[in-house]
């Protein structure tokens, strides 16, 4: 067990390992990285959708914004360049009905505000790329959007820095609490560490708490399922279809997407569970579970989009729920083409409990010697490695950058 480091990083996910790849970049080193599983990607990082985000979505000036375009050129160079499954498909944005083009137009406003290279095409042009998509009127062409392999690129990246010498991974060691000066208390020993980046994906907060950072914030965990179409119907999608999504709500809306396999999945949808590794709804039960029912009742009763969204997420276990918003998509699925999948994953998104509103960008705190990412929900995989940079800069104070 090492007693000592320059730099510790508090979790082994897709943020912490490009953050020690950034440093390494800038001639550190000396740096570990505490990871709590046995492996890589048994969480967020590994249980996400496979899509490399063009930033069509998000706030101009956001942070999501801000580091998603160059994150999707940096990622989809390093996949060419490591070997890694990656798929240059695109994605189309579809609108269901007449009432959705206003919904459509207000993201390609957005797009072009982000720089993002997005276009306007017509029915026949959606039918050349998606043949078995359905749009009223126009749709919303993205060709920089990317599905690739989370789990290739994480190791990948695991290989490059741990190969330099200066990086250790600490697997199955878990950030336990904070002791006085700058020691961290882990479930192998302390660790005396020079500065301290809390990257902790799903338990962030938790990280944060311990050095009163972020306590203004709440964590509702969100359940992500799938369904994925059989091999012989495959073929109805090429890429990426979306729906267009609700404006309030963090979520994209169930879409299809063809991994780099060829299995096509179907998802995710995003229903509160009671734990923030709750795979399924009765697993990682405990006291804490309480505190997110009581979340989960005061969002409920104050946020009329976490309403809605809630009582439409949960109509979506029933299965003709859930095809019903598919076949918006793809008219031409039928029943038949759907099977189970064990593909789940957790979005663990932070609210402002003074506001009662949920966080929509990701939100950095610098607090001493320690830097904490907190929030670090989609478009995150994608934005990693052009956010690595800012964290960076936070971290060794090389710019003027602002918290969030």
């Amino acid at each position: 067990m090492e007693k000592s480091c320059d730099f510790l990083i508090v979790g082994g996910g897709i943020v912490g390992l490009t953050i020690a790849n950034e440093l390494l970049l800038r001639g550190c080193g000396n740096i570990l990285v505490l990871e709590k599983e046995k492996n890589l990607g048994a969480h967020s990082s590994g249980r996400n959708s496979g899509v490399l985000h063009a930033g069509i979505y998000y706030t101009p000036d956001s942070l999501k914004a801000r580091y998603c375009i160059e994150g999707n050129r940096l990622m989809r160079d390093f996949c060419r360049e490591n070997g890694v499954a990656i798929s240059e498909c695109g994605k189309v944005i579809v609108a269901d009905s007449e009432e959705k083009l206003e919904g459509l137009e207000a993201l390609q406003q957005r797009a072009q505000r982000n720089g993002v290279e997005s276009y306007f095409i017509d029915e026949k042009e959606l039918a050349d790329i998606e043949p078995h998509a359905a749009t009223f009127e126009k749709a919303i062409y993205s060709p920089s959007t990317s599905v690739f392999d989370p789990l290739g690129v994480l190791e990948a990246l695991y290989s490059k820095i741990e190969g330099t010498g200066k990086v250790r991974v600490l697997f199955d060691t878990t950030f336990v609490g904070k002791k006085e000066g700058r020691v961290a208390h882990t479930s192998k020993g302390d660790i005396n560490y020079g500065k301290l980046i809390n990257a902790a994906g799903l338990h962030a907060d938790v990280v944060a708490s311990h050095f009163e950072v972020g306590l203004r914030y709440r964590s509702i965990p969100f359940m992500g399922s799938y369904r994925e179409l059989t091999k012989k119907s495959s073929h109805l999608v090429r890429g990426n279809i979306y729906p267009v999504p609700d404006a309030r709500m963090p979520f994209l809306g169930v879409h299809f997407t063809r991994s780099t396999s060829g299995r096509v999945f179907i998802g995710p949808t995003a229903v509160p569970v009671l734990g923030r590794e709750s795979y399924g709804f009765l697993e990682d039960l405990g006291l804490e579970s309480f505190r997110f029912i009581y979340r989960n009742a005061s969002m409920f009763m104050s946020d009329s989009g976490f309403r809605a969204n809630a009582l439409s997420e949960a109509k979506k276990y029933l299965g003709r729920h859930f095809y019903s918003e598919a076949k918006k998509l793809v008219p031409g699925l039928a029943p038949r083409h759907l099977v189970s999948s064990a593909k789940t994953g957790i979005r663990s998104q932070l609210v402002d409990w003074r506001e009662k509103k949920l966080v929509m960008d990701y939100i950095v705190h610098k607090e001493g010697d320690s830097l904490h990412v907190l929030n670090t929900i989609s478009p995150a995989f994608t934005s990693s490695m052009s956010f690595a940079k800012y964290a960076a800069d936070m971290l060794l104070e090389e710019k003027a950058a602002q918290t969030q």
